[in-house]
């Protein structure tokens, strides 16, 4: 999709909404307008106390069908050490056009990125990243004496690679990582492919790059691509990745690094090994099952693209995100909105310093989502003119 095409289709989608708002009609029914029925066995799952949880950036419709089936039928190897395992490490390999050695395996993305803290952050060495941004690598580098360097980011809220490549050559000697989240947690704003190559050619070469890409899936902006191919280059940079996000297995915990050999064998020292089998088959199916990735890309996509158009329809402003969240700018603090939204029992993000009257909102299904407009709604009547009056010059 062009940056046309999405600026024209936004902007529909804005005075659309700014027209049912004229007309008297309750502007929720714009959310979940055109939006295809989901495959076979893919539900909610049970209520969570009754809350609609859009915090945490998670698939609200859990595992597929397929992947229940899967993990199901894995049960028969809890009690077992060496259990056919689907041959996740392989798959996971194929996707990417890469051999077993290239690929390790966690609990969850989060444990790779602790892993590569602890395997190429040395005491007093140095992180070079933006904030705010996603800041399980920042705070591994705290837990062991190695310091941080975080940048602001750019007052359109893109990451400044101009600014990361003159820090990190200037602390060259003492910089033993570079992170990049792309998208960006919190913003869900990309780095177009141009600027990380512009990142990898303007560092020294043997400064390992992290490139976090747990909202992958979502992505739909053409200036993005996956870093994966320098790995295959031989460059030093390692890929996370998540099976938390668009296919539903936050709980269950499952996520991996791509890199170079070296670098893996780097890390291994520092893996704990305790992905379980019932995961790593759900995996696998996961990896099969198209159908319900497209899917919840597409519901997901939607449900925010409507959302945010909403939200801009009243006067806020919202960041263009190619993520399962977005952020809106309330004009209020944070944690009176937040705490505004759980009287109607309605999770959203957290604090995210410096942006404190900036909201990051999770997408939930149709209904939630139509929950937290409604409660949006009662918690700024007139729109942007009511944040106006809390404060925001």
């Amino acid at each position: 999709m062009d940056s046309q095409h999405t600026f024209s289709r936004r902007h529909f989608m804005g005075g659309a909404a700014a027209a049912l708002g004229a007309m008297g009609l309750n502007p929720t029914a714009v959310i979940g307008a055109g939006l295809k029925p989901p495959p076979k066995g893919v539900e909610p799952l049970d209520p969570y106390d009754d809350l609609a949880k859009l915090s945490s950036n998670e698939n609200p419709y859990g595992p597929s069908e397929k992947m229940l089936e899967a993990m199901k039928g894995a049960w028969k190897y809890s009690n077992r050490y060496g259990y056919p395992d689907g041959d996740i490490l392989e798959k996971i390999a194929a996707s990417h056009g890469v051999s077993t050695d290239h690929v390790m395996i966690n609990a969850g993305s989060g444990e790779t990125l602790r892993v590569a803290g602890l395997a190429f952050l040395r005491h007093e060495e140095k992180v070079v990243g933006v904030s705010p941004t996603y800041m399980t690598v920042y705070r591994t580098a705290s837990g062991i004496d190695a310091d941080v360097i975080d940048r602001p980011l750019l007052p359109d809220y893109t990451q400044d690679i101009d600014d990361l490549i003159e820090v990190t050559n200037r602390n060259y000697r003492d910089v033993g990582m570079v992170y990049i989240c792309n998208p960006n947690n919190p913003t869900g704003v990309i780095v177009p492919s141009d600027d990380i190559r512009r990142l990898l050619d303007g560092i020294p070469e043997d400064i390992p790059v992290l490139i976090d890409e747990a909202y992958h899936h979502f992505i739909e902006d053409p200036r993005y691509e996956t870093a994966i191919p320098y790995i295959k280059e031989g460059r030093k940079v390692l890929v996370t990745r998540t099976f938390s996000k668009i296919y539903g297995l936050a709980g269950m915990r499952l996520g991996y690094g791509v890199a170079t050999p070296d670098m893996i064998d780097e890390m291994r020292d520092y893996a704990t090994g305790s992905v379980n089998a019932l995961v790593k088959w759900g995996g696998v199916a996961a990896l099969e099952d198209r159908e319900y990735e497209a899917w919840i890309k597409e519901t997901s996509n939607t449900l925010r693209d409507q959302t945010a158009d909403a939200l801009r329809a009243q006067g806020f402003d919202v960041l263009p995100s190619e993520t399962n969240f977005f952020m809106v700018r309330t004009g209020r603090p944070t944690a009176e909105v937040r705490a505004a939204f759980r009287e109607h029992d309605v999770a959203v993000g957290r604090d995210f310093p410096p942006m404190l009257d900036w909201l990051r909102v999770s997408i939930g299904t149709e209904d939630e989502m139509k929950r937290f407009m409604t409660a949006w709604n009662q918690i700024f009547p007139d729109g942007m003119t009511a944040a106006e009056s809390n404060g925001r010059s």
